[in-house]
């Protein structure tokens, strides 16, 4: 039963934590996603609205399923998080989301370091960058939080 909560409360924690950074990162990215010059022109315009449809029809089974997938493979290390004080707990999932997740994610893109690899130059841009990395961090430490506090006062 504890590893289904932790599941639930995994899931939960990320896609609440996901969708809060998307939105304050759309706030300050429309030129990310939004338009035909857009800096990404290789992500779906969320200017077009069969696209946008697209992804407001996806993002939700997405996030379950990506949260569903990153909790179950921590099953084997809940003991062992268990048993770290808040602040390390807290830190250890923000940091597990950011490099794992992101910075060191074998996927490449732009503002990571198998992108920093392969893209080509054109799409290495210093803008979208700061932005991608502004969101990601903005989403590793809230879940962070979220579950440092589900960790400690919940399961």
């Amino acid at each position: 039963m504890e590893y289904l909560a932790f599941s639930f409360f995994f899931m939960l924690s990320h896609t609440l934590s996901y969708t809060f950074s998307g939105v304050i990162a759309l706030g300050i990215s429309r030129d990310i996603y939004k338009n035909k010059q857009r800096l990404c022109d290789f992500l779906r315009d969320m200017a077009d609205k069969n696209e946008n449809k697209h992804v407001s029809r996806s993002f939700l089974p997405a996030q379950i399923v990506r949260g569903l997938l990153l909790s179950v493979i921590l099953f084997p290390l809940l003991p062992a998080i268990s048993d770290f004080p808040f602040y390390t707990k807290s830190l250890f999932f923000t940091g597990l989301m950011f490099v794992y997740t992101h910075l060191a994610a074998a996927s490449p893109f732009i503002d990571n370091i198998e992108g920093w690899v392969y893209f080509k130059k054109a799409y290495i841009k210093k803008t979208a960058i700061v932005k991608f990395q502004t969101e990601m961090l903005i989403y590793a430490v809230l879940f962070g939080l979220m579950m440092g506090i589900v960790m400690e006062w919940i399961l």
